[in-house]
């Protein structure tokens, strides 16, 4: 999906960890909530959200939010 979502209009970028006893995150990165809307609504994405629901995940969130400021050294 992370080769997927790079080809899509106003993809940022990616960020993605899993620890010893399975569980991860993953943070994608869009530029207006008009991408990320356009990348929900992808039949190839919302298949693999499918799967994920019925046979990869127990549990899962999405959470969308805005970043304004992001620094690290």
């Amino acid at each position: 999906m992370i080769e997927l979502a790079a080809e899509q209009p106003g993809f940022l970028g990616i960020e993605t960890v899993r620890g010893e006893d399975g569980f991860g995150i993953t943070v994608s990165y869009w530029t207006s909530e008009d991408a990320i809307a356009a990348w929900k609504a992808d039949a190839e994405h919302q298949a693999a959200q499918d799967a994920g629901k019925s046979t990869w995940y127990e549990h899962f969130e999405l959470r969308v939010a805005r970043v304004e400021r992001a620094y690290g050294k």
